[in-house]
């Protein structure tokens, strides 16, 4: 909303006429100190989006470096290469089986 300067005149000769010359003065001071309140007022309304926006994007940021974090611990291949060298009977819960020689109750093949 834009005011020409021949609007703003008409505005000013309206208000002298209304109110007279002698509390002009007194008009532009309350004037100015309620602008002064709608722009702090308009400035604290922003400041609290703005708080309110930023916090979900900090939260998600900081997820995402938590999960940038644990990706830099996971190697896939480390697991496979344990899998590979590690015996694959103590991978099991089972207990490892004794063999035929040294378990004493084996009686071997039976024939029938």
């Amino acid at each position: 909303m834009e005011l020409s300067i021949g609007e703003m005149a008409l505005i000013a000769v309206a208000i002298v006429v209304l109110f007279g010359p002698d509390k002009l003065p007194q008009i532009a001071r309350d004037l100015g100190a309620g602008v002064r309140k709608m722009r702090g007022a308009v400035e604290d309304i922003k400041t609290e989006i703005m708080k309110e926006t930023d916090n979900p994007v900090s939260e998600i940021k900081r997820e995402i470096e938590k999960v940038k974090d644990a990706a830099k611990d996971f190697n896939p291949m480390k697991d496979i290469e344990k899998d590979i060298l590690t015996d694959p009977a103590s991978t099991t819960n089972e207990p490892p089986k004794p063999k035929p020689a040294d378990d004493e109750t084996h009686e071997g093949p039976v024939s029938r």
